[in-house]
């Protein structure tokens, strides 16, 4: 609950602080510090089990420890993205005050989403987060990529938001209230009326977090969206969604899973195989990376299918892998005036310390021991395998994950061993070399002990 009050007055404050500061650097730090305050918020909850401002939410919200771990991860990985990036956002648009104040909305969003008890509660959670998301894809109002980005990213989502009320609708109907545990303690009968609301709901939710067959509007709206925008879409965002849908078909229809997981199954596998052998064929880095949030989507999709506390662990450990590595690759390729994979040739000769982060990024992504993306994948692989059956999707998987090996090695390839023909590598500065070493080392020790995230829960 301080998450959601205290997110949402900061961006209020970050509305008004464009009026009274003129310099960004001042707008800049008031952001960190009010992601470092709200952190600071979560841990006391986390500790103290109550929040400081006590509301009635009459059921419909709640905040569990496994909602406060993965919230405290969110906004960790929020505070990287705006040391990383904090550069970035402050040349977008005429007013960084207005776009920090949007992502602090998205913050009580993603509070919401983290506690919700109720459909009601998880429909508002998933528009407080998206709307200010449509904006931000469209700051950049003198490219037209960028506008066309916000169309796209507009239109896609309200079309996923009517599929999902239209679910609700019938869920409501055949079960007769919107909280989820109740659903699932209801008569447990899986009639046509509820078939239909979970197909719904589970395209919504497939839309939401880019899964194959609803995944078109990804690659377009990540790759004209401003690149330090896309990072926060692809990474944080994407989490969120993932874990709104693991917890509504845990919640509400795990008792129906011998029903739906054939259905997910098949939408695991399908992401899988299109993000990564899409994303194959690529020449830009940052269209590459958009295909492969794809592909890290089926990876994800596997803890939905399963549902045991493997699955639930894992996707934690998931979620910081991914934002981590994630936003460190994408805070290197805001910076970059060639986003094609030559033009990171040469980056380790000028860069060492820049190319070496990236290195440990690239290697978490593909799941290589020693980075927190192994542990991440292995769980999922697990929680599968020790739900039965279905082993050939895990065949699939680790299939899927050695192809992804190639197209990150093409970067690496291009960093190391590669000379670079013309001189655009972008300069860094000492700050951001620092920052992206303290990235990189959080992977590796997550990697090293993934215990850290595990035992938590």
């Amino acid at each position: 609950m301080n998450a959601i009050i205290f997110s949402a007055i900061w961006g209020v404050l970050m509305m008004y602080a464009g009026f009274l500061f003129k310099s960004k650097n001042t707008i800049h730090q008031l952001a960190v510090a009010g992601v470092v305050l709200l952190i600071v918020l979560n841990i006391y909850e986390l500790i103290a089990g109550m929040s400081l401002i006590a509301i009635d939410t009459k059921g419909m919200l709640y905040h569990s420890t496994y909602g406060l771990i993965f919230l405290l991860i969110m906004l960790l990985a929020t505070l990287m993205y705006f040391l990383l990036s904090g550069n970035e956002i402050q040349s977008t648009g005429k007013s960084s005050a207005d776009l920090y104040a949007l992502i602090f909305f998205i913050l009580s969003g993603i509070g919401v989403i983290a506690g919700y008890k109720s459909l009601l509660m998880l429909f508002i959670g998933i528009e407080i987060v998206s709307i200010p998301l449509y904006v931000l894809a469209g700051s950049d109002k003198a490219n037209l990529k960028s506008n066309e980005a916000a169309l796209k990213y507009f239109l896609m989502g309200s079309f996923s938001t009517g599929l999902m009320l239209m679910g609700i609708a019938l869920i409501y109907g055949d079960a007769g209230t919107f909280y989820i545990d109740l659903i699932k303690t209801g008569s447990g009968m899986f009639t046509p009326m509820k078939a239909a609301g979970i197909v719904l709901i589970l395209a919504s939710m497939a839309f939401k977090v880019s899964a194959a067959p609803f995944h078109f509007w990804t690659p377009d709206v990540y790759d004209g969206s401003p690149t330090v925008f896309t990072s926060f879409m692809a990474t944080i965002v994407k989490s969120v969604a993932f874990f709104a849908f693991l917890t509504l078909f845990d919640h509400g229809f795990g008792n129906l899973q011998s029903h739906w997981k054939t259905l997910l199954a098949l939408i695991a596998v399908l992401t899988l195989l299109i993000g990564n052998i899409t994303a194959v064929f690529q020449q830009s880095v940052k269209r590459m990376l958009s295909y492969s949030s794809i592909a890290q989507a089926g990876f994800m999709l596997l803890a939905v299918f399963a549902l045991n506390i493997f699955a639930k662990q894992g996707l934690l450990l998931y979620f910081a892998a991914y934002c981590f590595a994630t936003l460190g690759m994408f805070a290197v390729l805001a910076k970059m005036k060639d986003h094609s994979i030559e033009g990171f040739n040469g980056l380790a000769k000028r860069h060492p310390l820049v190319a070496l982060s990236l290195l440990i990024c690239l290697l978490s992504l593909a799941g290589i021991p020693l980075t927190a993306g192994f542990f991440a994948k292995y769980y999922m692989l697990l929680a599968v395998i020790r739900n039965g059956g279905m082993m050939w999707l895990v065949v699939v998987a680790v299939l899927c994950a050695a192809v992804s090996v190639y197209y990150y090695f093409k970067v690496i390839q291009a960093i190391y061993f590669k000379e670079s023909s013309k001189e655009e590598l972008p300069e860094f500065s000492p700050y951001f070399k620092w920052i992206m070493l303290l990235n990189a080392a959080i992977i590796i020790v997550l990697g090293i002990h993934p215990d850290l995230i595990l035992n938590l829960i």
